[in-house]
């Protein structure tokens, strides 16, 4: 007897045309796409950075504008409004009050700068090359303290270097100012940073099989590839000594030997405290606009050099 296969319901068959793929699926539209209305947090960092800038420029503006006024207009007009210009008779002043001191002032702060600059820039150089690429013994050790070091404000320790530099003999000398402004921690960090990158293992060791001695390793090859960063230490030092108040105020006693920070903060004081001494308060004005001069003629004759070494391992070779 053989079986009939069971025919399919008539409801559940397709039609002739009909779609077979299945059930159908109710559709929702695409969600739309919003138009770009500008990057948030790149707008807030654009209007952060406008505000560091206008802080900044703001005190360098006002400063430019009040040394062309003369001391009565100084109180009596907008700040960063402009009066009669006075900027030549300022100028007048601040070369001849006192005898001409201000010239005495700017060639010590000139020389106290560059020999404490360059001398920190050797040493830190020499130091940071030793903790990156020759091994002596305690050389974690003293790194470590040289790293404790740099967390020390140079306020804390002046009162101690003025003692030991009583007993030595250097108080109200211009090694007062140089020998504390050679040591900078900060600087021996960096350059020991710098060094391992800079410098290459195999280049040491093909000087010392020809048989370079360090000293000339060190001079002829290692120099050259940490000039970067040896601008770059020059730089910090240049600025930390030139504008130095503290130091050289315990330091020296003859005005003679003042560098522009503390010959300006006596004229300042002598304005402040009356007595027929109030004109020179555009003189302290004008000085420091003079004082600045110095530090944007390094950093413009010295940032080819800063750049170079930023962007020196941006190119893979």
């Amino acid at each position: 007897m053989t079986t009939q296969p069971t025919s399919q319901p008539l409801a559940a068959r397709p039609e002739a045309g009909a779609d077979v793929a299945g059930p159908q699926v109710p559709r929702t539209a695409a969600p739309r796409k919003r138009r770009p209305v500008g990057d948030r947090p790149s707008n807030l960092l654009t209007i952060f950075m406008l505000i560091c800038v206008a802080y900044f420029l703001l005190p360098l503006v006002w400063l430019v504008i009040a040394s062309t006024k003369s001391n009565a207009d100084l109180f009596s007009t907008f700040g960063f409004a402009f009066a009669h210009f006075n900027l030549v008779e300022n100028l007048r002043d601040v070369f001849t009050a006192q005898g001409g001191v201000y010239l005495s002032w700017l060639r010590n702060s000139i020389v106290y700068a560059v020999v404490s600059a360059f001398g920190a820039a050797i040493l830190a150089s020499m130091a940071g090359y030793a903790f990156a690429k020759l091994q002596f013994p305690g050389r974690v050790l003293l790194f470590s303290v040289i790293l404790g070091a740099i967390m020390i404000p140079t306020t804390a320790l002046a009162i101690p270097t003025y003692l030991l530099f009583a007993k030595a003999g250097f108080v109200d000398t211009p090694w007062a100012v140089i020998v504390p402004s050679l040591v900078s921690p900060f600087g021996v960090y960096l350059m020991r940073v710098y060094a391992e990158g800079a410098v290459d293992d195999s280049l040491l060791e093909a000087a010392r099989v020809d048989g370079a001695g360090e000293g000339r390793i060190f001079l002829q090859v290692v120099l050259r590839l940490l000039a970067p960063g040896f601008v770059t230490v020059l730089l910090f030092q240049l600025v930390a000594t030139w504008n130095n108040y503290f130091l050289p105020l315990i330091m020296l006693n003859s005005a003679g030997l003042y560098p522009l920070t503390v010959g300006l903060a006596q004229w300042q004081s002598t304005s402040a405290a009356g007595s027929g001494a109030q004109a020179l308060f555009s003189t302290v004005i004008t000085g420091s606009l003079v004082s600045i001069i110095p530090l944007v003629v390094a950093f413009l004759i010295l940032q080819r050099y800063w750049q170079s070494g930023l962007t020196a391992g941006g190119v893979k070779q």
